[in-house]
């Protein structure tokens, strides 16, 4: 009998604020290749992909679903290798690429049609965890059918260097549009400029307020804001709203500014109904699986973007199975550029 050695991250413990290994116990079991059922597959995970909604789902309270269980795997998108298959009627082999959601583990039994099977000739397979995963896909249909954007208008990305913005603002800029692109050093706002082309730039972190945040962006958008994607959320987004057009649209993806301590115990939101009010604008909440049976459809026009070059990327990638609960961390101080991975 064949056996695996598994080592598995745990969620044992909510966390009040930042997410960090003291939330994680890390066991140990084994996997036998007897154990897989008809229909099922044996992986070996090679990449994880981190996301700040991991840190959504440990919240106490309902989001768009339950909260994380405890004392189960941590859940999240894996890409890894088939080490064995129980069905003769699949095409999928030892060897075989694949992304499944398979969580914190160094093996995994899957069923196989949840599988999607990759080509690591045609891009590399760590894109499908980035710019032609999920990221891409709220990046893509939330700024394609929220946002609506129109040749000549004004795009406002909060977070823009992370794994969604780096796809929004090129996709915006695709579009024709002005886009005005806010991260939170030098490093990002030069990647965003000298890699991306985003028209401005913002360092939020030399911009501390609303007020001076409305102050720089009044200077960088002369013209006003008709769409906004946020990443971010607090006082970065009460500066926005002072600024939008008529009949502006503000896309909610992500208020990661909440995430460590603002989740379960929020803070005050802006008084800015009235701004919405005067400007006939619209606020529309986005979610990737919103649009999980278009992925086809999204990866039809983009990846040929991605082979051609017409489309950048930066992937942050961070070595060893055993620093996945720090590597979550990461997001929340903005220590990555791009797609945030972790590497067996």
């Amino acid at each position: 009998m064949t056996l695996f050695k598994n080592k598995q991250w745990i969620y044992t413990k909510r966390p009040e604020k930042l997410v960090d290994k003291t939330h994680y116990t890390l066991k140990e079991a084994s996997i036998a290749i007897s154990e897989i059922k008809p229909g099922q597959a044996l992986l070996k995970s090679q990449y994880f992909s981190l996301d700040p909604y991991m840190r959504i789902q440990q919240s106490e309270h309902d989001t768009w679903e339950e909260p994380h269980p405890l004392n189960t795997v941590q859940g999240g998108a894996v890409v890894g290798q088939i080490v064995a298959v129980n069905d003769s009627g699949t095409n999928l082999k030892k060897g075989d690429w694949v992304l499944s959601y398979t969580g914190w583990q160094e093996y995994a039994v899957a069923e196989i049609q949840s599988l999607r099977k990759l080509d690591p000739e045609e891009v590399g397979v760590t894109t499908t965890l980035g710019i032609l995963g999920m990221p891409a896909r709220i990046a893509y249909f939330g700024l394609i059918e929220a946002g609506k954007p129109k040749k000549g208008e004004t795009v406002v990305v909060s977070g823009a260097s992370g794994a969604v913005g780096q796809v929004v603002v090129q996709i915006a800029k695709i579009k024709g549009c002005k886009v005005i692109g806010i991260a939170g050093s030098d490093e990002k706002t030069k990647y965003l400029k000298e890699t991306l082309y985003v028209d401005e730039v913002i360092n939020y972190k030399n911009h501390p307020s609303a007020l001076a945040m409305k102050k720089e962006l009044s200077r960088r958008c002369p013209d006003g804001i008709d769409i906004y994607y946020d990443n971010v959320g607090g006082y970065i987004t009460d500066a926005v709203f002072e600024l939008i057009n008529l009949r502006a649209r503000i896309i909610i993806c992500g208020q990661i500014s909440q995430y460590s301590g603002g989740l379960d115990h929020p803070e005050l939101g802006p008084r800015f109904l009235h701004k919405m009010l005067y400007k006939r604008a619209i606020i529309q909440g986005v979610l990737a699986r919103d649009y999980n049976d278009r992925m086809d459809e999204m990866l039809t026009e983009m990846t040929p973007w991605v082979k051609d070059g017409l489309l950048s990327y930066k992937e942050t990638i961070v070595d060893g199975f055993e620093n996945l609960p720090n590597a979550l961390n990461m997001l929340f101080y903005g220590e990555n550029m791009g797609k945030l991975i972790v590497k067996v």
